[in-house]
């Protein structure tokens, strides 16, 4: 291996030798070459017109100045660079030299010898920056001729580009794709809102017009492909624009934001896929993070499900604000290691643990407690998938219900600040074992704690199997766990969601399957959901149910059409799109409150607060014990009823459908 280092070094060594020595002797006969030209130009051409004090004054001091420039040209790195990939930077360098050794020719030749005549210092200085220059760059040259003739032949293959946005952005990117040899694009036009660049070129390329231009400038300039290059738009404009789009028929692509920009990292690359996000009909929740970072600092924080859609994104932000320690519980490993590897290099100095079980495992989840001591639990943990769902109801209440208790106990046992319950608009007047298993762990944590506040939390029923812990559930007297739940629609991108579905639906070419023409659902982002959670933690005061006011819904079918025009396709005609029918225990509509909530107001207008609808808080938990049971003896055949007389507003879809409640 080192041998093999050593030939390669060797190689190298003698090929920059040999590219260095021929460099070198072209600008000795550059040098030379550049003042004689000069005087032979200045006397007509006529070598005999030249008078002899020129000539012997040139003779005396070539000597001389081709050694000084050698030597300039080599501390200035002039034999250096890799002249094929040559730029800006290097310019600049031939530049300085040039002008340096030509001032420092003027001055010697003029004080030693003679006054020259003026043409001579200036025509000389031009043509020995011009040969010293052509040489580095015509290799440079060469290679990007070759590029547009190669471009140009597979003219068939090239995609014709319009690129919304002439600012700095945009042209990075023109001369990004122009620069590529594996990119096949061609930029035709440019459309932009500011009047002032109308008519103008950017690099030959013309500015069309504004954004009402678009749809026409398509037709017109044949357009595959457009690029929004506007990193610094609002997403009232940056919506607006891409409905506009979507409606061309072409593939689009967005650079995501500023900090690219900022960088100087724009370049084909970064371009991204149009997400659906960007068509909300609202703008994103900006909350503000400097509570969320007196929140978490310095603090142990315990995030069960860490590895999933949400549980992951809630370990990166609570990463970045400064825990003293982040403890990452997850039953997927596969998940969890992967959320591991991703903090580790982005946060070596963060001191996490990363751990393996079930919240159904009583002894597991209390030894985590009992080593960890968390101040702060964010539950994420939950079978959510609503199809399955019904098909293992029992699994849905252990998992959900039984191991959101014993985790919400083991955190009041311990001594935890804050418990925070990651639930869902599915709980509100459930038609499926999924939601009603969520509604029963917002009763969970609104029951523990209103305990804690009546001072009786020792009341609580033990629903842990050894021994041990039923012993220690005596000392609760001084519970203090603020216990709070938020509620939030479907969150876009999530592993199973329809997004990642239907993006594959049609890389494969359709089918694009919907459920129902009419079904209509809330959305949010991935990181609008995570900050929500991390605020409420912040606004907690115990038992309340935080709820984040999402717009208006949007209908599933609008959303798979948007997406398949962000494709560049058409639906039903390039992708096709089938309707399957509602799913066991699936809805038309979702709703965010149950009818008998009322909305409180917090700091963030965006995000409110649900009264919770009162219930005999002794009667639910003595239910628990026979649920508990009956999950665990897998009785499917009557854990629905069971759940529909402790959760009175489930009631179970007939046939995949449920009654149309308002949204």
């Amino acid at each position: 291996m080192n041998t093999d280092k050593k030939q390669t070094s060797r190689f190298r060594f003698e090929q920059w030798y040999r590219i260095a020595l021929l460099l070198l002797l072209w600008d000795v006969i550059a040098v030379n070459a550049s003042y004689f030209l000069a005087l032979w130009l200045r006397f007509d051409l006529q070598y005999s017109q030249i008078p002899s004090e020129y000539f012997q004054a040139w003779l005396t001091v070539i000597p001389f100045y081709t050694v000084l420039c050698v030597v300039v040209f080599w501390v200035m790195r002039l034999y250096h660079s890799l002249w094929r990939f040559a730029s800006y930077s290097e310019l600049m360098l031939v530049i300085a030299a040039s002008l340096i050794t030509s001032s420092l020719h003027a001055i010697g030749i003029t004080l030693f010898l003679c006054r020259m005549p003026i043409s001579y210092y200036l025509v000389g200085a031009v043509l020995q920056f011009a040969f010293v220059l052509g040489i580095r760059f015509a290799r440079r040259f060469l290679l990007l001729l070759r590029e547009h003739r190669a471009t140009s032949d597979a003219s068939g293959a090239v995609t014709r580009v319009m690129i919304i946005g002439a600012g700095s952005a945009g042209q990075m990117i023109l001369r990004d794709i122009r620069r590529s040899v594996s990119v096949q694009d061609k930029v035709v036009c440019f459309i932009d809102d500011d009047p002032n660049t109308w008519g103008r070129y950017i690099d030959g390329v013309p500015i069309v017009g504004s954004r009402d231009d678009i749809l026409s400038s398509v037709e017109k300039y044949s357009v595959n492909k457009i690029y929004l290059a506007i990193p610094s738009a609002t997403p009232e404009v940056r919506r607006d624009i891409l409905n506009i789009c979507k409606e061309s028929g072409c593939e689009l692509k967005n650079l995501p934001g500023i900090y690219q920009l900022l960088r100087g990292d724009v370049t084909v690359s970064s371009m991204k896929e149009v997400a659906i996000e960007d068509l909300l009909g609202r703008a994103p929740i900006r909350p503000d993070m400097e509570e969320v970072f007196r929140f978490i600092s310095g603090k142990t924080v315990l995030v069960t499900g860490g590895g999933g859609s949400i549980g992951s994104e809630l370990c990166r932000q609570i990463a970045a604000h400064s825990p003293r320690q982040l403890v990452i519980f997850d039953i997927y490993e596969n998940n969890a290691y992967s959320i591991q590897l991703e903090l580790k290099k982005k946060y070596p100095a963060l001191d996490l643990a990363v751990l393996i079980g079930s919240v159904r495992d009583s002894r597991r989840i209390c030894g985590v407690f009992e080593n960890y001591r968390p101040d702060i639990v964010f539950h994420a943990a939950a079978h959510k998938h609503v199809p399955l769902m019904e098909g293992s109801p029992c699994e849905a209440i252990k998992n959900n219900a039984i191991g959101t208790y014993k985790t919400a106990f083991a955190a009041m046992l311990y001594g935890t600040q804050r418990f925070v319950l990651i639930s869902t608009d599915k709980a509100v007047n459930p038609t499926n074992v999924m939601g009603a298993s969520k509604r029963l762990c917002e009763m969970i944590v609104q029951s523990f704690d209103a305990k804690i506040k009546e001072g009786q939390a020792e009341d609580l029923p033990n629903l842990f199997t050894h021994e041990g812990m039923k012993e220690r559930s005596t000392a609760l007297k001084n519970a203090r766990t603020e216990f709070v739940a938020v509620r939030f629609g479907n969150v876009l991108g999530s592993n199973g969601s329809v997004i990642p579905i239907f993006k594959r639906q049609i890389a494969e070419g359709g089918p694009v399957t919907v459920t129902h023409p009419d079904i209509i659902r809330y959305f949010m982002t991935i990181p609008e959901a995570v900050s929500l959670v991390l605020q409420a933690g912040t606004y907690a005061h115990g038992g309340e149910i935080f709820v984040l006011d999402m717009g208006s819904p949007m209908k599933i079918d609008t959303l798979a059409r948007n997406l398949i025009k962000l494709s560049g396709y058409r639906p039903d005609v390039d992708i096709k799109i089938e309707y399957t029918g509602l799913r066991p225990g699936e809805k038309l509509y979702e709703e965010k409150l149950m009818a008998e909530e009322g909305l409180k107001k917090t700091e963030n207008e965006l995000i409110h607060i649900g009264c919770p609808i009162p219930f005999d808080t002794d009667t639910f938990l003595s239910q628990l014990g026979p649920l508990m049971k009956i999950a665990y003896e897998n009785d499917e055949a009557h854990i629905r009823e069971r759940i529909g007389e402790i959760v009175t507003t489930y009631h179970p879809a007939d046939n995949g459908t449920a009654p149309a409640h308002g949204a």
